[in-house]
């Protein structure tokens, strides 16, 4: 039995298969983002905001524990490829707004990749695989790039169009996923 699911058969794309395309998109971006909030204000002394769309220049996420003195801002990437890429003014942006908070000790910026359990090998074809979820945390001493996180958890800058190995650390969120992966797990 084959793990290839076949949703359609596109004849042509056409500019409305586009739009619709593009809102699928968005909203496995928004249900990802809505399912981290979720989860950080079901633990106690913990608080997460959704702070808008991205054409507002803002975070993903915003979540917060005074109790233990931290604050995250989150970029959520969610989707069917192989591989989930984060511009570098998301990264400046993240930075920007933990920077601005210097009330808090740990100040952080995660970026947390869902790779769904389809994976996209065609229009309309998908392949079954394993639901997989990686939290990344940002080390300021890096060179701020564009960058991509695979499947296998492992992250590459992307730098003139050229990858190269970027060890980003796994971070422990606080709390339980059965989906989450380590880059050592993957």
């Amino acid at each position: 039995m084959s793990n290839l699911v076949k949703l359609q058969k596109p004849v042509k794309k056409t500019k409305k298969d586009n739009v619709r395309i593009a809102r699928t998109r968005r909203q496995r971006g928004y249900h990802w983002e809505d399912t981290l909030v979720k989860r950080f204000n079901a633990l106690d002394g913990w608080k997460g905001f959704r702070l808008g769309s991205p054409s507002v220049g803002l975070p993903d996420i915003l979540a917060i524990s005074t109790k233990n003195s931290t604050i995250f801002t989150i970029e959520a990437k969610s989707g069917t490829t192989n591989s989930l890429v984060v511009p570098y003014d998301q990264i400046i942006r993240c930075l920007k707004w933990v920077d601005n908070f210097e009330l808090y000790q740990t100040r952080d910026v995660i970026f947390a990749f869902k790779f769904l359990s389809k994976k996209r090998i065609g229009l309309g074809e998908y392949e079954k695989r394993e639901l997989r979820e990686y939290y990344k945390v940002w080390d300021k001493s890096k060179q701020i790039s564009d960058f991509a996180c695979n499947y296998d958890g492992t992250t590459y800058s992307i730098i003139d169009a050229k990858r190269q190995r970027l060890d980003l650390k796994d971070y422990t969120m606080p709390f339980v996923s059965k989906n989450t992966k380590t880059t050592q797990e993957a």
